[in-house]
Parts: structure tokens; C-alpha cells; sequence
């Protein structure tokens, strides 16, 4: 098989969105202001995001159990558990869908060689990389964030 320099490779992009990184933001806000709820504007403005984008992410946080609302004057969203018993992976796994490598879209060429195999190769070293990633957000829980946003703050002699 030959290849005339101008094709491009695509897939095996990750196919991580920014929902994870919303939701992770949104938790340790939650977190650090544990004694009160929080407002989806108050949480989009930290984000400097739309409340509208936060409202969907915070949802789906609360159908995986990790947050609830209250309606109403002086309502908003709180933790549903404290913030040592949720984990990044927790996070992750409410807000993305599907694997979080791509695969490639549809079936490589049989007649090449790398075609032939390139799927079941990628898909061992894709499956490892995916659960190394869930073994270590795994490893870090909101409260860990909290606390080192507090230990980032008093270095920095802003802790009010």
C-alpha cells in the first residue's frame, strides 16, 4: 500500500469533553462551601460559563446521587455525600458517556497490513491507558480539591 503524502490519519482523538472538568469545578465549589447551597449562577460565574450549560451538567450530577437541589428562595445545590466520599472518577462517570479514548469510526482497510491489525492492538493499549485513568481519579476526592484550594490560598495570602 502507498501513501501520497497529502492523506491525513484521523480517529484515536480523545474523546474527552469539558463536561468533566465542569463537573469536577462545580463539585469542589460545593465542597468548599459546604454549609450553604449553591446557585447554578454562582457556580457558571466561577466557571465563567452559561448557567444554562452548568444546570445540564449539575443534572446529570444528581441522577448519579452526587448532588441535590432545593427549589425556591435560598435554594440552590449542596453535596449529597460528603466531599471525602466522592471521587474524581465519580465525577467522570456522570457526566461522560462512552469510552474515553475514540476508537477509529469504522473498520480499517483489510488489504493493509496495519489496517489488519491496528483496531485489536489500539484496543489493548486504549483498555490499559482507560483503566489507569479510572484507578487514579479513583484516588482523589473532592475533599482532596478543597484542601489544596485552601493550601494554594493561604500561600498565597488570599484566604478569607
Amino acid at each position: 500500500m502507498q501513501f501520497d503524502g497529502a492523506a491525513e490519519c484521523t480517529g484515536g482523538t480523545v474523546g474527552l469533553s469539558s463536561r468533566s472538568a465542569v463537573a469536577i469545578h462545580a463539585l469542589t465549589m460545593m465542597g468548599r462551601w459546604s454549609e450553604r447551597s449553591l446557585t447554578s449562577a454562582e457556580i457558571a460565574d466561577s466557571l465563567e460559563s452559561n448557567p444554562v450549560l452548568v444546570r445540564r451538567i449539575l443534572g446529570s450530577l444528581r441522577d448519579a446521587g452526587l448532588v441535590w437541589s432545593t427549589e425556591g428562595r435560598g435554594g440552590g445545590w449542596s453535596l449529597a455525600r460528603p466531599p471525602r466520599e466522592i471521587t474524581l472518577h465519580d465525577a467522570f462517570a456522570a457526566v461522560e458517556a462512552g469510552p474515553i479514548l475514540s476508537r477509529h469510526p469504522h473498520p480499517p482497510s483489510a488489504e493493509c497490513e496495519v489496517g489488519r491489525n491496528m483496531q485489536a492492538l489500539l484496543e489493548v493499549e486504549f483498555r490499559d491507558a482507560e483503566r489507569a485513568m479510572e484507578e487514579r481519579l479513583s484516588r482523589t476526592t473532592i475533599a482532596h480539591l478543597v484542601q489544596r484550594v485552601l493550601d494554594t490560598e493561604r500561600e498565597l495570602g488570599l484566604v478569607r
